[in-house]
C-alpha cells in the first residue's frame, strides 16, 4: 500500500514543479485544475491513472511519465454523470502517442456505452512526432468515435491551448467548442507554413485565436477571456442538455409565472417593418427570467441561436436579428441556423422560431457561394427535425426566407402571428411593381399610379389575417400573451412522436 500510495503521488503531481509553474505563467491551469473546476467537489473517478507509453527510440524509453499526457475518467456536474479527458501540457506538450491515445478511445467507448456526456479539455501541441504513424492512427480512432457519438450523446471540446493540423478536426466534429482568448488557438497550418507558402505574415492569434473563431470562421461557439468562466460556461451548458438522444433535457421549477404578461412587447417591436429592433429583448421578455445562452453570439449576428427555458422546460429559439442586415438569411446565418436545429433535434429540444425575415441577401457574392446550397441545409433541418416545432411570426416574412424558416408547409406543429404579421411572396412595393407594371407605366402620374397599388395589394394580399383565413397561421395573438401561449403549446407538445422513413441516412445538401 505504502508503494501504491507513491505512485499516485507520483501521478498526481505531475512532471515538476517547474513545469506547473510554467503551466501558471503562461495564464493557464493544469489538467487536473481544470477538472477539479467542472465537476463536483470529490465526484472525479479518474481511469488509467497509471498508463505508461511503451515506445522506444528518440529518447522514450528513459521518460516515461504516469498518465502519459492526458488524464480521463467521469464524474459529476450538478450530480449528472460528465466523462471528460484533459491534455496535460506539462508532459510531451500534451502531444498525443500510442498510449495517449488508447486512453482517450477507452473514455469515449465508456461515454458512448454510459449514455452521459463527453467534455474534452484540450491543450496539446499535436501528434507526438517520435512515436510517428502510430501517433496519426490514434487521432483517426478518436475521429471515428467522434462521429459515432453524433446525435447520440452531447460531445463539448474546450479549447485551452494550442490545437494544430489534424488534431482540430475532432473539435470540429463535436457539438460545441469553447476558447480562451489569447491561450487558445486552432489552425490546420501555422503562421511559419502559411507564411513560407503564401508569404503572409500573422501570428497564431491572428491566424486562429478565439476572436477569429468566434466572429470570422464560425468554428468557435463560445469564447471567454479566461478559463474559470470558460469552465463554468460549460457547466451551465451542461444543465441544458440531455444526458443522450434517449431522454429529454432536464426540467427545472420556475419561478416566473407561465402567466406573466410582456405588454413591453407591444413598444419593443415597431409596427412598421422596415424599423429595425433588438430580437434579443424580445427573447428576454419571453423566457424564464429573461435568461439564455446565446450559441455563435458573435457570428452571423443577423440570427439568433440560443437555448433557454419556457415553464422550466428547455427551448432552442431561432430569430431573425432586425438589427443586424435587416435580418436577412445569407450563407453564414443559415448554416448556423441549420447545424444549431440539427443539435436541438438530436437531443430532443423543442425548436421555437421567431420570424422578421425580408428574404435572402441578393448579391454575386451569395449566389456564387452557394446561397441556394447552404439555404437548402437550413431547410433540410427544419424539415427533418422531429422535436416540437412552433413557429411566431412577429412581422414581415417575406419569399423564400419564409418558407425555410419553419413555415407551418415544412411541418411546423403550430404556427402562431402577431397582429403585425406580413405574410407574402415579396414586399408590397416589389409586387406592385411587378403587377402593375404597365398601369404605373401608363398613367399620368406614375407615383401616385404606384402608391394606389401599393396600397391595394396590402389590402388584399397582405393584411394579417390573409394567411390565418387560409389556414396558414394556426392563431393571430397578443403579443403581450406570447409566453403564455407558447408554454401552453409546448406542454401540449410534450409528448409529440414522429417517425422518419426507415433509410440509412439522408443526403443533405453541403
Amino acid at each position: 500500500m505504502a508503494e501504491l500510495h507513491e505512485i499516485r503521488a507520483q501521478a498526481l503531481a505531475g512532471p515538476s514543479e517547474k513545469a506547473t509553474a510554467a503551466q501558471h505563467a503562461k495564464g493557464k491551469l493544469t489538467a487536473r485544475e481544470r477538472i477539479e473546476l467542472l465537476l463536483d467537489p470529490g465526484s472525479f473517478q479518474e481511469v488509467e491513472q497509471l498508463r505508461r507509453h511503451r515506445a522506444t527510440g528518440f529518447g522514450l524509453e528513459a521518460k516515461r511519465p504516469y498518465t502519459d499526457g492526458v488524464i480521463t475518467g467521469w464524474g459529476t456536474v450538478e450530480g449528472r454523470t460528465v466523462f471528460v479527458y484533459a491534455h496535460d501540457f506539462r508532459i510531451f506538450g500534451g502531444a498525443l502517442g500510442e498510449a495517449h491515445a488508447s486512453k482517450i478511445h477507452k473514455i469515449m467507448d465508456m461515454a458512448i456505452a454510459a449514455g452521459a456526456p463527453l467534455v474534452s479539455l484540450n491543450d496539446g501541441a499535436g501528434a507526438r512526432i517520435q512515436e510517428g504513424v502510430s501517433a496519426l492512427a490514434g487521432y483517426g480512432g478518436i475521429f471515428q468515435r467522434n462521429t459515432k457519438a453524433s446525435g447520440v450523446i452531447p460531445q463539448i471540446s474546450v479549447m485551452l491551448g494550442p490545437c494544430a493540423g489534424g488534431a482540430a478536426y475532432s473539435p470540429a466534429l463535436t457539438d460545441f467548442v469553447f476558447m480562451v482568448r489569447e491561450t487558445s488557438q486552432m489552425f490546420i497550418t501555422g503562421p511559419d507554413v502559411v507564411k513560407a507558402v503564401t508569404g503572409e505574415e500573422i501570428t497564431q492569434n491572428g491566424l486562429g485565436g478565439a476572436d477569429v473563431h468566434a466572429e470570422t470562421s464560425g468554428v468557435c461557439h463560445f469564447a471567454y477571456d479566461d478559463e474559470e468562466t470558460c469552465i463554468a460556461e460549460v457547466r451551465y451548458l451542461l444543465s441544458l442538455l440531455p444526458q443522450n438522444n434517449r431522454e429529454n433535457p432536464p426540467r427545472v421549477e420556475t419561478a416566473d409565472p407561465t402567466d406573466r404578461r410582456s405588454d413591453v412587447l407591444l413598444d419593443l417591436v415597431p409596427a412598421d417593418g422596415n424599423r429595425p429592433y433588438d430580437m434579443a429583448k424580445v427573447i428576454e421578455e419571453i423566457v424564464d427570467d429573461g435568461e439564455y445562452l446565446e450559441v455563435h453570439e458573435r457570428w452571423a449576428r443577423n440570427i439568433i441561436c440560443a437555448l433557454a427555458r419556457i415553464d422550466g422546460q428547455v427551448v432552442g429559439i431561432v430569430a431573425n436579428q432586425p438589427q443586424v442586415l435587416a435580418g436577412v438569411l445569407d450563407i453564414e446565418a443559415s448554416e448556423k441556423a441549420a447545424r444549431f436545429v440539427q443539435m436541438c433535434d438530436a437531443f430532443n429540444i423543442p425548436i421555437v422560431t421567431f420570424l422578421d425575415v425580408p428574404g435572402f441577401l441578393p448579391g454575386v457574392d451569395q449566389e456564387h457561394g452557394g446561397i441556394i446550397r447552404h439555404g437548402a441545409k437550413l431547410l433540410y433541418a427544419y424539415c427533418n427535425a422531429t422535436v416540437p416545432r412552433i413557429s411566431l411570426i412577429l412581422r414581415k416574412a417575406y419569399g423564400g426566407a419564409y418558407i425555410v424558416m419553419d413555415s407551418q408547409s415544412i411541418g411546423a406543429d403550430l404556427t402562431l402571428a402577431w397582429p403585425t404579421n406580413e405574410i407574402a411572396v415579396m414586399g408590397a412595393e416589389g409586387a406592385a411593381n411587378v403587377i402593375f407594371r404597365r398601369q404605373i407605366a401608363g398613367a399620368e402620374d406614375p407615383e401616385a399610379m404606384r402608391t394606389r397599388m401599393v396600397k391595394e395589394y396590402k389590402s388584399e394580399l397582405m393584411h394579417p389575417y390573409y394567411a390565418a383565413e387560409r389556414g396558414l397561421v394556426d392563431d393571430v395573438i397578443d403579443p403581450a400573451e406570447t409566453r403564455e401561449v407558447l408554454a401552453r403549446s409546448l406542454a401540449m407538445l410534450h409528448s409529440k412522436h414522429a417517425d422518419l422513413p426507415s433509410r440509412k441516412h439522408g443526403n443533405p445538401p453541403q
